[in-house]
């Protein structure tokens, strides 16, 4: 009888996912604004990623050219935690999370356009899956308007910085462009909490908050990252990408059993969802079986 292996890099990949699922739970536990939330987290994860240098004696020295380029795409990180974050204050992290789904669908758009290729067949069948499966969440949840809106201007960051992070993936180190990143949305927050006047007391933090925050940074972002980096070299693209997709499925798990009650959706909600998550799981499948 043969003997089952599990793949101890595929477990750690799952690990990595659900506490990425869990970032949605942090968001609504944390009880400082969206914009004072992602100051502390960018800034917790840049300086322990910073630590995490100095100990391992790597240089974080890169050229001019790469370091504006670096710090310009950590603005739109900044600006996409930010927009995700108010959307789990203004609505629910279920609905934030599904609408988050949607960055798939303007994957399939935009990296097309950006790296001036052509739009394949099974991007414009699964896009408009997920068109369908997120009508269905406004009709059904319309009380979450401002929620869906700010989670689908928020899927539109991260596929923005996602394909610019493919480009620079290529020629850099990962865990350098993070770093620089994380400095990237820390200046742009900063810049935009100095314009309006947010450095005040309200960024006072309670005991659970700073807990929450250093788990947010520490363990969701600068942990989390350096372990899915490591195991994503030693994965398939398609085991990578199915994984992944996982992220709102362990957050919306995570929500109900913590927050109950508050997170429980309409019968609508839920179908929409499901078809939401079933198209982003069949893409990848698509895309490596028909090859387009």
């Amino acid at each position: 009888m043969p003997k089952f292996v599990i793949n101890r890099n595929i477990i750690i990949l799952h690990m990595t996912v659900l506490i990425w699922g869990f970032t949605g739970v942090l968001g609504e536990l944390i009880t400082v604004s969206a914009l004072h939330l992602v100051w502390y987290r960018v800034l917790i994860a840049a300086l322990s990623l910073y630590i995490y240098y100095l100990i391992k004696k790597k240089s974080i020295v890169v050229s001019r050219e790469k370091m504006l380029q670096y710090l310009g795409v950590g603005m739109i990180v900044g600006l996409h935690w930010v927009l995700f974050f108010h959307a789990i204050k203004v609505s629910t992290v279920s609905v934030t999370l599904v609408t988050l789904s949607s960055v798939t669908l303007f994957t399939a758009i935009l990296e097309p356009l950006i790296n001036r290729k052509t739009i394949s067949i099974a991007d414009v069948v699964v896009g408009l899956v997920i068109i369908f499966g997120i009508y269905l969440i406004f009709k059904f949840e319309f009380q979450y308007f401002w929620g869906i809106v700010f989670g689908l201007s928020c899927a539109f960051c991260a596929s923005i910085f996602s394909i610019l992070n493919a480009r620079m993936v290529k020629k850099g180190s990962p865990t350098t462009i993070t770093l620089y990143e994380m400095l990237g949305a820390f200046i742009g927050v900063s810049l935009v909490m100095l314009y309006t006047g947010d450095f005040d007391s309200q960024m006072i933090l309670s005991q659970s908050d700073l807990l929450y925050l250093l788990l947010l940074g520490v363990v969701c972002t600068a942990i989390a990252y350096v372990m899915g980096v490591a195991v994503m070299r030693e994965l398939s693209a398609f085991t990578v990408a199915l994984t992944t997709n996982m992220e709102p499925v362990y957050g919306i798990i995570l929500a109900l059993l913590i927050f109950g009650q508050q997170e429980a959706m309409s019968t609508g909600f839920y179908f929409g969802a499901v078809i939401v998550l079933a198209a982003v799981f069949v893409y990848p499948y698509l895309k490596a079986k028909l090859k387009v």
